[in-house]
């Protein structure tokens, strides 16, 4: 048969199928191309829930990352904010307002807030934007394949506390006394022993000091109002430097705790830039605004379809030493070479 005449008979063929037939063949057919019109216009509703106050540099890192993808807020996603400002009955109830709006998916950092938003919800995606140690306090059941709802960013609070205490011994070596200060949120108690952030990043230090001479002494906060509490035996017991937690409280009232330790001529380890930024004297950790901006990767892979339990938690890319030599002045602390070659510094 010619080219013509398979023409014409195919033609022929067509025509003799049904209109309705042909319409929904039509639409089967079509159906992957309209499929993509209609997700390339579609306003995608990100839920955004956080236990500081309010929005900080880390917000800037999101937003940076999602305007890297293509995504820009009030265009072609909403996003709806919620801000608990620490009180976590307030986080529960604005997070089970997010699921209640059926929101694409779920954005939020801490071990803490994680738990909550996974009680709330199994269907909605969960990403991370920054959690202490997601494996080993039961968040997820492994780094390479998480499984449910839940993926994101670690940032290995818990695999950097020894590393830290070694650290605070480097600048300060007769260090025998150590302070942890810290924060346990009103669950805490109720979660199987050692699955705790605060209780992990703890006996991990501990066990650096044993090994290291150091004595290690927690001073846990349950809320904001507890602080001062919390800072007197800090001081009144003279320790010699502090390792404070980096979690919404501290960073709430790290102008606080900056002014007590200043005062005190106390020295302190922070787990993250901004106390240091802010006039702390040392701190290591990851680039948390890093963080935030690679978790709108993981927010750009849920919206085109991965499911988040296949998405491998991942871990910080960029681990930062700063110091800030003013501060180290202040308190008469001579910061040992070795040091400042590793260290980011602060004049």
């Amino acid at each position: 048969m010619d080219r013509r005449t398979f023409a014409r008979t195919l033609s022929w063929a067509i025509g003799t199928v049904p209109m309705s037939v042909r319409v929904a063949v039509a639409g089967l057919l079509a159906g992957p191309a309209i499929g993509a019109a209609q997700t390339k216009d579609k306003i995608y509703r990100i839920g955004y829930a956080s236990l500081r106050a309010g929005p900080s540099a880390l917000e800037e890192g999101f937003l940076g990352g999602l305007r890297d993808l293509g995504y820009v807020d009030g265009r072609n996603v909403v996003i709806e904010y919620r801000w608990a400002n620490n009180d976590m009955a307030r986080f529960q109830t604005q997070v089970e307002e997010l699921v209640r709006l059926k929101v694409d998916v779920i954005v939020t950092s801490s071990t803490a807030a994680v738990r909550v938003a996974m009680r709330a919800t199994t269907s909605i995606p969960i990403v991370i934007a920054a959690s202490g140690d997601p494996v080993g306090t039961g968040l997820v059941a492994d780094y390479a394949h998480p499984g449910g709802n839940v993926t994101g960013m670690s940032l290995l609070s818990t695999d950097l506390a020894r590393k830290r205490l070694q650290l605070l011994r480097e600048l300060l070596p007769a260090l025998r006394r150590v302070a942890v200060l810290a924060w346990n949120t009103p669950d805490a108690a109720t979660l199987p022993a050692g699955r705790g952030a605060t209780d992990r990043m703890i006996a991990e230090t501990r066990a650096a000091g044993q090994q290291m001479g150091v004595d290690v002494s927690p001073a846990i906060v349950a809320d904001a109002g507890e602080l001062p509490k919390a800072l007197a035996p800090i001081t009144r017991d003279r320790v010699q430097a502090v390792i404070v937690q980096n979690n919404s409280i501290m960073f709430e009232n790290r102008a606080q705790i900056l002014s007590v330790f200043s005062r005190e001529r106390l020295p302190a380890m922070y787990e993250g830039r901004d106390y240091t930024d802010d006039g702390g004297l040392i701190s290591y950790g990851p680039d948390v605004r890093d963080n935030f901006r690679r978790a709108a990767d993981y927010v750009d892979k849920i919206l085109k379809g991965a499911r988040p339990g296949d998405l491998a938690i991942q871990q910080p890319s960029k681990l930062e030493l700063v110091i800030n030599l003013k501060a180290a002045k202040a308190l008469g602390i001579a910061i040992p070479q070795s040091l400042l070659l590793r260290a980011e510094v602060i004049q």
